[in-house]
């Protein structure tokens, strides 16, 4: 089974969530280095500081600097000293240009400050003779990451919701657009547009929905053919109608008025048997083409069926000349005998309908490989060769044969195609090159599913 939708969904997620573990690990890392430094207007108070501290220290004003160290600390609620650091290295070692250059009493202002530790760092600044240091406890103010706290709960709660909204958007765009698709196509075949498909609209998506699409176009397919279908069949029904009921009708008028009574009643009798098969091979034909009937499955003999054929066709038409050339026996399985008899005879009757009196019908019957092909050819006036195949549509006549015999409705051919169908079988119509027309049936031995 297709399960390329659940892939798709499967990847996404899996992404989706190893992006939303990177996002959060860098950017909290991200965020985390950038809340470690004190701000620039801070590192340049303590700077000033230090500048201050070193001037007054310059200047001798011990006092005055001691004031302003008071001040400084009461001020910003913090410790602050100036100190020297005169270092005397002992047992004979030295002290390198390295350690000299990078010896520090505090932490730079420029230093990363570590979050994590709870007491604030001591800030330093060296005075220009190396050796003096003012040194200020961090005042509170000036501490970076006061909002860490609040950035990682963003990080940890806005983030992910705003990652998983984002990766639902993805998926529900995903899905939404073939169905969509699917209930606009729906709703514009509900309202008649019986062309409408859906497969073409997805491009070259293929997964469960673009199946489901193409089921739809199937079932649209399906059910378009069957409402033309039958728009169809109710027309030509209507059409082929028409024309005895006019003629039952005028017949009406001229017994109510006592014309020629005596010829008339045939004629309204054979106008109503006219109208009854007509009836009832159109309700035949829509009822095996709309429902696709399982048949009965019977075992029979074709040389039986066709002898009981040729029989009432050679009653019905007596000066027609009826040749049958076939074998002993032949037995087939899985047919229904009803139907095949139906069809036989409608072939047979139309080929007799057709060959003029003294005419001659050969009735062949020989065996292939996998079933019988039965053979009827007649001689009557043919078909033109682009008509062939349109004769087996309801309701069609070519017009020579509406202009020779006016009594047919045209659904003969059209039920024996669908009955041969129904069991499995397929008919097809050539014209003989001496004249006439040729009908090939095909009947298998045994009737598989896939020919049902």
């Amino acid at each position: 089974m297709n399960r390329r939708l659940l892939w798709k969904l499967c990847a996404t997620l899996a992404l989706g969530t190893l992006a939303l573990v990177w996002v959060i690990t860098f950017l909290g890392a991200e965020t985390e280095q950038q809340m470690s430094f004190i701000a620039e207007r801070h590192q340049q108070t303590l700077k000033d500081w230090g500048q201050t501290a070193e001037r007054l220290y310059d200047a001798g004003e011990e006092q005055a600097l001691a004031d302003w160290l008071q001040a400084l600390q009461e001020r910003e609620d913090t410790w602050a000293a100036v100190v020297r650091s005169d270092i005397q290295p002992l047992a004979g070692s030295e002290l390198n240009q390295r350690f000299r250059d990078g010896f520090r009493l505090g932490r730079s202002e420029e230093w990363k400050i570590h979050l994590y530790f709870a007491a604030n760092p001591i800030m330093e600044t060296t005075f220009a003779d190396g050796h003096t240091h003012f040194l200020v406890l961090l005042p509170q103010r000036m501490r970076p990451g006061t909002y860490l706290p609040q950035v990682k709960l963003l990080l940890k709660i806005a983030l992910p919701l705003a990652v998983l909204l984002v990766l639902s958007l993805v998926i529900y765009q995903h899905l939404m657009h073939p169905l969509r698709q699917l209930e606009q196509a729906t709703r514009q075949f509900s309202e008649g547009n019986l062309g409408v498909r859906v497969r073409n609209l997805l491009g070259s998506r293929n997964d469960e929905l673009a199946a489901l699409a193409e089921t739809f176009d199937r079932m649209a397919e399906r059910t378009g053919e069957l409402i033309i279908a039958q728009r169809r069949l109710i027309a030509d029904l209507s059409h082929e109608l028409r024309t005895p009921l006019t003629r039952i009708d005028m017949a009406v008028s001229c017994v109510e008025e006592g014309i020629d009574t005596q010829q008339l009643l045939p004629r309204i009798r054979r106008e109503c048997r006219l109208m009854r098969d007509l009836v009832e091979d159109a309700l035949t034909l829509a009822w095996l083409e709309n429902e696709n009937p399982t048949l009965d499955q019977d075992s029979l003999d074709l040389t039986d069926l066709l002898d009981s054929v040729i029989d009432d066709v050679r009653y019905e038409y007596p000066r027609h000349r009826l040749q049958a050339n076939l074998p002993a026996q032949a037995e087939i399985h899985g047919s229904s005998q009803r139907a095949l008899a139906q069809a036989i005879e409608n072939v047979i009757r139309n080929a007799c309908h057709y060959t003029p009196e003294d005419g001659r019908i050969r009735i062949g019957l020989d065996q292939e490989a996998r079933g019988y092909r039965l053979s009827v050819d007649d001689q009557g006036p043919g078909v033109p060769a682009d008509q062939l195949e349109r004769i087996f549509q309801p309701f069609y006549r070519t017009p020579q044969a509406r202009d020779d015999k006016p009594d047919g409705h045209g659904l003969g051919l059209a039920l024996a195609r669908r009955q041969l169908e129904a069991v499995g079988g397929r008919i097809h119509a050539e014209n003989l090159s001496g004249g006439g027309l040729r009908m090939r049936l095909w009947f298998p031995v045994t009737r598989t599913p896939v020919e049902a």
